[in-house]
């Protein structure tokens, strides 16, 4: 199997801008911080569920 490395060589700084162009092309200026958002509050919850924490949802430790 080929290393995903190997295959892709390494990013440097020019292809880094040019995806970045690509993705606000791609999304728009207005829609990439609800995505930014939506993958910080996705990395939180995984964090939280990784060490088994718990939300803190009033509603379920009433019920």
């Amino acid at each position: 199997m080929i290393s995903l490395v190997i295959f892709l060589g390494e990013f440097g700084p020019t292809e880094i801008i040019l995806v970045l162009a690509v993705i606000l092309l791609f999304f728009g200026g207005k829609k990439i911080p609800e995505l930014m958002k939506g993958l910080g509050n996705g990395v939180k919850e995984f964090k939280n569920a990784s060490k088994g924490d718990q939300p803190s949802d009033k509603t379920e430790e009433n019920v």
